[in-house]
């Protein structure tokens, strides 16, 4: 895997609970550090106390990186795209993962763990640690949505773009 070893944020409702126990035991096997938000165990919970726990986490910058399962995806990218800085990108699919990355510069990985197998996540964990951010143009887009927790939706500058 990735020489990058900095440890990372995971967390599950309880749809993604088992793919996040296997993609855990992967990345503590090549060494990277985890810290596991929860939840615990596969009864029914409520997927945004645990997408809140990662995405806080990684938008404070007390994690650079962060995985957050639930049934589909969806719904942990919708939570934790509201955090200042998070950019979580819902990747169920190789070229998706690789251009979160190359592109977005994606700091939390989402996936749908009713939508996805075992072999393919764990693919998809390695190419989103592995893949690095192409920077440049791309940093520039970035900083534009960053921008928008400093505007505010009715901010001036909002207004003239729509």
């Amino acid at each position: 895997m990735s020489e990058n070893k900095t440890p990372i944020i995971i967390g599950s409702d309880h749809a993604g609970y088992p793919l996040k126990e296997k993609i855990k035991e992967h990345i503590i096997e090549t060494g990277i550090e985890i810290e596991d938000a929860g939840t615990y165990a596969q009864d029914s919970v409520d997927y945004p106390d645990f997408g809140i726990k990662v995405a806080h986490a990684v938008s404070i910058g007390k994690f650079k990186r962060g995985i957050l399962l639930c049934g589909t995806g969806i719904g942990m990218s919708m939570v934790s795209n509201r955090f200042p800085h998070v950019r979580a990108a819902l990747c169920n699919d190789l070229f998706s993962t690789i251009m979160s990355r190359r592109h977005n510069n994606s700091n939390i990985l989402v996936m749908g763990g009713r939508i996805i197998g075992e072999a393919l996540a764990m693919e998809i964990v390695k190419l989103w640690l592995e893949t690095p951010f192409d920077g440049e143009r791309h940093q520039l887009r970035i900083e534009k949505f960053d921008g928008i927790n400093n505007i505010g939706i009715c901010g001036s500058s909002f207004k003239k773009t729509l």
